[in-house]
């Protein structure tokens, strides 16, 4: 274990600034700071207080993470930064750290991919990612369904939303049902005591001519809030943990049904998820259903590494580490829509840092 790679990484994509340390593929520090909610009386994620929340967080953080660790920053082997994509403000926060750090420290920076990491991560409780890996990816921002055949320089995208991510809908009808924000653990907490069946809300690209792999989920959002409106409208309670029950069944239906099939059509025999909604229990439930019967194995990290955290930019920078691929160096910039098959920005030139100034390492670090 001494000999695996230790590696720091930071992740600013959107309103959490986490900070993991991991050695190899083996987690020693998760720190996050969250400014969720700073967010919620505002219905959403307002990208220039995130900023700011990530500016006051940074240093205690990745402070406290060294601390969980038992480490100091001169043992670190590499540090992660998640470039892209995410909130360009936010993601320039710890661009911008951890090319700091990597400066005065003098090692080597690694600018990954944010939904990369997302399924790198599960390497720190299931061990080894098979390769190739199917991996369903569900957030606030992503539906995608992505085959990795090495996770470090080969994702391929299958299928993505085409409009409202499911995460994203999930925070819409919570504001319609007026339950707050986010909307995916209270609408998971009152579908549980719901009828699923209630309600026959519509499975969005689920026909024979739709694409395979694709999702869409704003037309389900807007055949469930004009519900809620007609039922209102009438002067009608609406029930609704039998809306959200319904609701939730409809996404989760969709979501695992095209990725067990896009697992049986490429030929691979296990699955992992991850993003903030893979934490959903109907959807873990219905997947492990669903993989079960098809011979399918299923992989799900626990719910604190599937929403954002820096444990993952740490394991994808781990990886990076471990199999020798290109660094970045310090002209890495964020980018907002930064493409999943490019899992990692490389530098143009080696990162060597002998032009480092010792007395600005020594009054960072003494």
């Amino acid at each position: 274990m001494a000999d695996e790679p230790l590696v720091l990484g930071i992740e600013t994509s959107c309103d959490e600034t986490g900070v993991g340390i991991v050695r190899g593929t083996t987690l020693l520090a998760d720190a996050v700071a969250s400014s969720v909610d700073t967010h919620a009386r505002f219905g959403g994620v307002v990208p220039e207080i995130a900023s700011r929340a990530h500016l006051e967080s940074m240093v205690p953080t990745i402070e406290r993470a060294l601390k969980d660790a038992g480490i100091s920053a001169r043992d670190l082997d590499g540090i992660a930064v998640t470039a892209g994509p995410g909130l360009a403000g936010a993601l320039l926060v710890g661009v911008s750290a951890a090319k700091a750090y990597a400066y005065a420290l003098n090692k080597p920076l690694y600018g990954v991919n944010h939904l990369a990491s997302h399924i790198c991560v599960d390497q720190l409780e299931h061990g080894p990612l098979p390769e190739p890996t199917m991996a369903l990816l569900v957030s606030g921002g992503h539906s995608s369904l992505l085959l990795a055949p090495d996770i470090t320089n080969d994702v391929r995208p299958l299928g993505a939303t085409i409009d409202d991510a499911a995460g994203e809908a999930f925070d819409k009808i919570a504001r319609v049902l007026d339950l707050g924000f986010p909307g995916g653990p209270v609408i998971d907490r009152l579908a549980r005591e719901g009828d699923p069946k209630a309600i026959a809300f519509p499975r969005g690209l689920s026909g024979s001519r739709d694409p395979a792999y694709d999702f869409s989920f704003s037309g389900l959002k807007t055949s469930v809030a004009r519900w809620i409106e007609a039922k209102r409208a009438a002067g009608e309670d609406v029930p609704v943990r039998d809306v959200a029950a319904s609701f939730q069944e409809a996404v989760v239906d969709v979501l695992t049904r095209k990725a067990v099939r896009a697992c049986r059509d490429e030929g691979v025999d296990h699955l992992m998820i991850g993003g903030g909604v893979a934490a959903n229990s109907r959807l873990r439930a219905l997947a492990q259903e669903r993989c079960d019967k098809a011979g399918i194995r299923l992989r799900v990290p626990r719910p604190g590494l599937c929403t954002d955290n820096g444990a993952m930019v740490a394991a994808l920078g781990a990886e990076m580490v471990a199999r020798n691929r290109p660094v970045s160096d310090l002209g890495l910039s964020a980018d907002s829509s930064l493409p999943v098959t490019e899992t990692h920005v490389p530098g143009a030139h080696s990162h060597g840092h002998d032009h480092v100034h010792e007395i600005s390492k020594d009054n960072l670090y003494s």
